[in-house]
């Protein structure tokens, strides 16, 4: 019985290293920022395509934080496929507040891909007017020097610059599940990798150099994957440069969510890593506090060592990542550490779902995560 103790006594030191190790790099990428970067003198003019559809929660609230950009040379393309889509008029009403900002909304799609948030986009990407152009989802809330930030991350050997969304106001248990999720799990895990030199595109918010990505065969080389995030990532890396992450992430409003919600987006982006990078996406099975705790109270109850390790061993896993989202200035409620607790009993559920199926829907589409060629 000894082997198994020991094996169970290892896994536990070793992914509480992990666990402890991301956290602190977490803490110093994700710091709640103390002031607003000024843009450069020489600032480059750059073009802000959204992509919009539908009408979500905070959607007023996160176009209008568009036009407050402290940014001196920019522009707005807003990209909607219908023209009846009820986002337009919010749209147009916002446009015509601020014509100080040079903006405009495109109406239209053409299909170049399975992806209907890639068609949206494909007119925009066109029609930008500067060599920096950010594609940057409807319900990212960019703060005043959000251009500045992303910008700054930006080095020779960069191809593009990305922020994972941050959940934030969470209106009920199950989206303060989701900032489990989001925050202080998925952020931690990118962060990670990313000062490690293998970060990740999301697709939330990216910083191209159009020249760069049309030397790669441009917009439409993000149609080679079902999630153009995935396919940007290897663009990048196929053209020997890396994906870098702003620090300190733009925050996403949640407001309200329902469990079914969560399960459903979680379900979706693990079977769409599963098919774009399966290797990375098979050690997730131990993620979590879950497996670690289990191993420890094996341990204790197949030896002589006290079971009081146990709630030890979870003060310092959810400990870690209260100090995490107290230092971000992310979600931390007398909630948290259950949320943090059931997001981890659900790791194993959306790993194996990630494994079972194809399908999933997004925004009413029906999809499928389809593995590509040469998917790592």
């Amino acid at each position: 019985m000894m082997i198994p103790i020991v094996a169970a006594e290892a896994f536990c030191i070793v992914t509480t290293a992990i666990h402890v190790a991301s956290t602190l790099i977490a803490i110093i990428r994700c710091k709640s920022p103390t002031h607003r970067l000024r843009a450069p003198a020489q600032a480059p003019a750059v073009s802000l395509v959204r992509p919009v559809c539908g009408i979500e929660n905070y959607v007023e609230e996160t176009l209008a934080s568009a036009f407050a950009l402290d940014y001196p040379r920019y522009e707005i393309v807003f990209c909607v496929a219908l023209a009846q889509d009820p986002v337009v008029p919010t749209v147009r009403r916002l446009m015509a507040a601020h014509p100080e900002v040079p903006a405009r909304l495109l109406v239209g799609n053409e299909k170049i891909s399975d992806n209907p948030k890639l068609n949206n986009l494909y007119k925009g990407w066109r029609a930008a007017a500067h060599d920096w152009v950010v594609l940057a989802d409807s319900n990212v809330f960019m703060p005043p020097d959000y251009i500045q930030r992303l910008i700054a991350a930006w080095r020779p050997d960069t191809g593009l610059v990305c922020s994972p969304p941050v959940g934030c106001r969470p209106d009920g248990f199950w989206a303060e599940l989701e900032c489990a999720f989001l925050n202080t799990y998925q952020a931690r895990f990118q962060y990670a990798a990313d000062t490690l030199g293998i970060g990740f595109a999301q697709g939330k918010s990216m910083l191209w150099k159009r020249s760069l990505l049309e030397q790669a065969g441009g917009i439409r080389a993000l149609a080679t994957e079902v999630a153009e995030d995935a396919a940007a990532t290897k663009v990048v890396r196929g053209a020997a440069l890396r994906v870098r992450l702003v620090d300190a992430p733009f925050e996403q409003p949640l407001g309200y969510r329902r469990a079914a919600e969560v399960w459903r987006r979680q379900v979706r982006w693990a079977r769409l890593r599963r098919t774009s990078f399966k290797v990375y996406f098979v050690p997730e099975i131990f993620a979590g506090g879950a497996w670690p705790l289990a191993a420890a109270a094996f341990a204790a109850a197949q030896s002589d060592l006290s079971l009081a390790g146990v709630p030890a061993l979870a003060a310092v896993w959810y400990g870690s990542e209260a100090v995490l989202a107290w230092a971000a200035g992310w979600p931390l409620t007398v909630r948290s550490p259950l949320a943090w607790a059931l997001r981890d009993l659900l790791l194993p559920a959306v790993w194996f779902s990630g494994w079972l199926g194809s399908a999933f829907v997004w925004r009413g589409n029906q999809m499928r995560a389809v593995e590509s060629r040469g998917a790592v």
